[in-house]
């Protein structure tokens, strides 16, 4: 694991945490609910999707960025689905629930992506003529 992939993955495990922490700030700033909206859309997809083992080309990480954004909001439907059921749900539950799961999440590798396994991953590849 290279310093690189630790900064992804510090980053993405306190992303959580400090939209927590901005729910304690006064009244409805931007300060608050910035941090919280953009943790809540793509903090949980980025944990399962990052770091890739292998530098990705464009089109692979496209694919992560595209692919973040639904993880998230559907981790997110579901805990607070959950949360409502065992009538539980509040503002902090849920960003405690997601919080925690980011930074567990951040520990592992990332998902595999298709479009990495077909391809998309750069390969050296072998001059012209090099093989004569």
């Amino acid at each position: 694991m290279t310093l690189n992939q630790t900064h992804i993955r510090v980053t993405v495990a306190l992303s959580g945490w400090l939209a927590l922490a901005a729910t304690a700030l006064p009244g409805p700033s931007p300060a608050r609910w910035i941090p919280v909206l953009i943790f809540v859309v793509l903090g949980p997809g980025f944990a399962l999707l990052y770091p890739q083992p292998d530098t990705l080309r464009p089109g692979a990480r496209l694919e992560a960025l595209a692919l973040a954004a639904p993880l998230s909001l559907s981790f997110g439907a579901l805990v607070s689905t959950c949360l409502f059921l065992v009538h539980g749900f509040s503002a902090t539950a849920f960003l405690i629930s997601l919080a925690a799961f980011s930074t567990v999440a951040s520990a592992f590798p990332g998902l595999p992506l298709p479009a990495a396994t077909r391809g998309a991953v750069e390969r050296t590849r072998a001059k012209p003529g090099a093989g004569r």
